[in-house]
């Protein structure tokens, strides 16, 4: 059984893209973030998959305008990056999945057809990943949970990448790696995308 894990914010005013909105002030920020979402949204609609949205903060109860149909929500727990991926994937493979992919909001290049890959990659390797040019990387997916992936990571670095391949040769894991995007996080980010037209 194929699942889709989504980490997420929930689009408020000064609560998301922080370090974007440093650069271009937190409306323009939110509106990105909406912009990134509503992308990211579309991406994953046509996936047949068992659908969750790992939300960083609850929205609003009285909210009825939230488009996130056909998603099973839960709360991201406290702690690092790391300890909440490790929490969201080992609640789906709990809940009887097979295949398991995790992708967050900020990237403007992720298609359908790279989901698609990386589900079909797990038939044959151990685990996929997105890389991001900025170190990190933009989708993970493994057919059954490698804690150590997860740990001492310096998590929103340029080393996170490195240190994730590093672990899955020590743990002689077959990769298979996805074609290269940008994330966006920064004004300089979102200079670049909206300069490559995407």
């Amino acid at each position: 059984m194929k699942h889709l894990l989504m980490f997420a914010r929930y689009p408020e005013l000064g609560r998301v893209k922080t370090r974007l909105a440093a650069g271009i002030g937190d409306e323009a920020a939110l509106a990105v973030y909406r912009e990134l979402l509503a992308h990211t949204q579309t991406v994953a609609a046509p996936v047949f998959a068992r659908k969750w949205l790992w939300l960083a903060e609850a929205g609003p109860t009285a909210d009825r305008t939230d488009p996130w149909q056909g998603y099973e929500a839960r709360p991201q727990p406290s702690g690092d990056l790391g300890h909440r991926m490790h929490t969201a994937f080992a609640h789906a493979f709990s809940e009887g999945a097979t295949q398991v992919v995790i992708i967050g909001t900020d990237c403007p290049g992720l298609t359908t057809a790279h989901l698609t890959e990386a589900y079909a990659a797990l038939t044959t390797h151990d685990f996929v990943l997105g890389p991001a040019t900025d170190g990190g990387y933009y989708l993970l997916g493994m057919k059954q949970l490698w804690p150590d992936l997860f740990l001492h990571k310096q998590w929103s670095t340029d080393s996170v990448l490195h240190d994730t391949l590093a672990d899955a040769t020590r743990l002689h894991l077959q990769v298979h790696l996805l074609p290269e995007l940008r994330d966006v996080d920064t004004a300089a980010d979102l200079a670049a995308w909206r300069g490559a037209g995407t």
